[in-house]
């Protein structure tokens, strides 16, 4: 009788679920991009993805090392990290900077803010707009597709939203190319249909709940459609699906409940699409999850659910 007395605290559910569990499954769902990356653009991609990851799993370790804290690159955190970093950056970038960006990431984004669930923005996203800031010249240099393939040196071209903020040169891809990648971008962006399967694998894993993704692309589309341009154009250039699928939806940047979910991810779709039809930079997600990461603790304060019996006080 006495062994069936057991008290101890809440929460008295427990849950298979662990950190590496989770980490493992996103790693899967971004597998099949990072395959269509080096069909796309050859071997150096998935060179870049492998010093990425490396990068950002060194660091993690001799970080933790450093503060005398327990080590946690067991939870492949650092490696979906690292994997999201290599797949926001060109494939001719310097592989120099590509560990500087993961350095970055994992250092003065991740565990100087206490660890994993304590940064207040997205690492990979802050890496990438470090990047960008600091060496704009290889950030916005794209690769023809399948220019590995040609005797020739490396082959360049302008990304589609370049081509019609800046009317760069450089033909435009059809809808079918961008779905399935054939076009010029960072390494893990431009394969539509992978990127997708992976969302969808998340989904059914039930590791992300679709209210972010779905109502960050559905309202990029509104404004698409609103604005006279291809709504499919949209949705299929730039970084919208990688950033909407796997970076709005960490754990530790994005609301908890359905109504912040929602107001996350509807401010996100405004301001990318803001800056894609006004701002001076051609593409916008980055910045638009930035920034509503840093509004996350107001979005959850003002959409916070009642307790049951309670009224809300109106000030």
């Amino acid at each position: 009788m006495a062994d069936k007395l057991i008290v101890s605290s809440s929460p008295h559910i427990r849950s298979g679920v662990t950190t590496r569990k989770i980490m493992f499954d996103v790693i899967i769902a971004l597998t099949p991009a990072a395959i269509a990356s080096v069909i796309v653009f050859g071997p150096k991609a998935l060179l870049l993805i492998a010093l990425s990851i490396a990068s950002c799993v060194l660091s993690e370790y001799v970080c933790r090392k450093v503060m005398k804290r327990e080590n946690t690159i067991g939870d492949l955190s650092a490696v979906v990290t690292g994997i999201l970093i290599a797949f926001n950056v060109p494939v001719g970038v310097n592989p120099l900077i590509i560990i500087f960006g993961g350095v970055v990431a994992i250092v003065v984004v991740k565990q100087m803010f206490g660890g994993i669930g304590q940064n207040f923005v997205n690492p990979a996203l802050t890496a990438r707009i470090v990047l960008m800031s600091s060496f704009p010249s290889q950030m916005s240099t794209w690769n023809t597709p399948f220019y590995y393939l040609h005797n020739t040196d490396a082959i360049t071209t302008a990304s589609p939203l370049g081509i019609l903020k800046e009317g760069a040169n450089g033909t435009m891809p059809t809808l079918l190319n961008m779905f399935v990648g054939v076009r010029a971008g960072s390494l893990g962006e431009t394969c539509a249909v992978a990127l997708i399967l992976g969302g969808v694998y998340l989904v059914v894993r039930r590791v992300i709940s679709p209210v972010i993704p779905l109502c960050y692309i559905g309202t990029v589309a509104v404004i698409s459609l609103i604005a006279g341009r291809s709504v499919l154009f949209d949705l299929f250039a730039g970084g919208l699906l990688l950033g909407a699928i796997f970076m709005a939806t960490d754990y530790a940047t994005s609301p908890i409940n359905l109504k912040g979910k929602i107001v996350f991810a509807i401010g996100a779709g405004i301001i990318t699409m803001l800056i894609r039809i006004f701002g001076a930079l051609p593409e916008g997600v980055s910045f638009s999850i930035i920034l509503m990461n840093i509004l996350v603790p107001h979005i959850e304060r003002l959409t916070r659910p009642i307790a049951f019996g309670k009224e809300r006080v109106r000030k």
